[in-house]
């Protein structure tokens, strides 16, 4: 089963459109969500789980439908941001108030991850540090046994530390707990640790929409003189010339072996930092 299925997703704004959006997030997984800023992810989880409302489209997410079926939806999922809230409330506080609105609220599990992230309930949301204020919001979607977490830039701000010991809670949910995991973020070397499967969107378009591996198998980085450039350069995605000759990105399948033309695996970064400079080659 999906646990997310987004098809042909449309919404348009003045000076923006989401342009048939279409994924699909198996049960179990954790996908990343990337793209430059500006590209959409923020508009496409919005429209996702109906905080803004679509052009046209489907949304199914838990094997349901989501204009038919959103209170049942939203008790079973968890939305984590970067940016905590009632910051000068302390954890007990807002927690009582959060509970109040999820039936299946369980203490027995929110008291087990208060113990296991060292979060006193007295403190204020405010004296967290930025990875604790993250375990919190954590624990607050994981005591009412939500089935799929949406997280949106959760480890923006966090220093390296914080984000490594976040990436092994995620990953420990997914095997342990079989929650699935939606991943908005622009630190693609958290993805490249944790993730599954990768959409990238730009300019409001999906450009890739695979598994992470295939995503970087797709793609190759290439490197040359200026004048092996002149052969090769309406092949590539994009590129850039320095005072030695160029570097650039060129699909796998287009890659062909050359004296002087030298080839190597692409990062996730690498990948979307071509894309946003095709058509302005330098």
């Amino acid at each position: 089963m999906n646990t997310i299925s987004l098809r042909n997703v449309n919404k348009s704004y003045v000076d923006f459109q989401l342009d048939n959006i279409s994924f699909d997030l198996p049960k179990g997984y954790i996908m990343g969500f990337v793209g430059e800023n500006g590209a959409g992810k923020t508009t496409t989880i919005n429209a996702m789980i109906n905080i803004v409302k679509r052009d046209s489209g489907d949304v199914s997410i838990l094997g349901k439908n989501v204009d038919e079926h959103e209170q049942y939806i939203k008790k079973h999922i968890g939305y984590v941001s970067g940016e905590a809230f009632y910051p000068k409330k302390k954890i007990k506080d807002v927690t009582r108030v959060y509970k109040r609105f999820y039936d299946n609220w369980d203490d027995e599990v929110y008291q087990s991850y208060l113990a296991k992230f060292k979060l006193n309930p007295n403190k204020k949301i405010e004296e967290l540090s930025k990875g604790m204020s993250m375990k919190y919001l954590l624990t607050l979607a994981l005591s009412h046994h939500a089935k799929l977490l949406i997280l949106d830039e959760p480890t923006t701000g966090l220093d390296p530390v914080a984000r490594d010991q976040l990436l092994e809670v995620f990953q420990t949910l997914v095997e342990e707990e079989e929650i699935s995991i939606f991943y908005s973020t622009h630190i693609t070397s958290d993805l490249e640790k944790c993730a599954d499967y990768i959409v990238f969107i730009k300019e409001g378009k999906i450009i890739e929409n695979c598994s992470k591996d295939d995503l970087i198998d797709n793609y190759r980085l290439v490197n040359g003189s200026k004048e092996k450039l002149v052969t090769i350069k309406d092949q590539l995605v994009s590129y850039k010339t320095t005072s030695f000759g160029f570097n650039g990105l060129i699909e796998t399948k287009k890659v062909v072996k050359e004296e002087g033309i030298r080839y190597a695996k692409p990062s996730i970064d690498d990948i979307i930092i071509y894309f946003s400079n095709k058509g302005v080659s330098k």
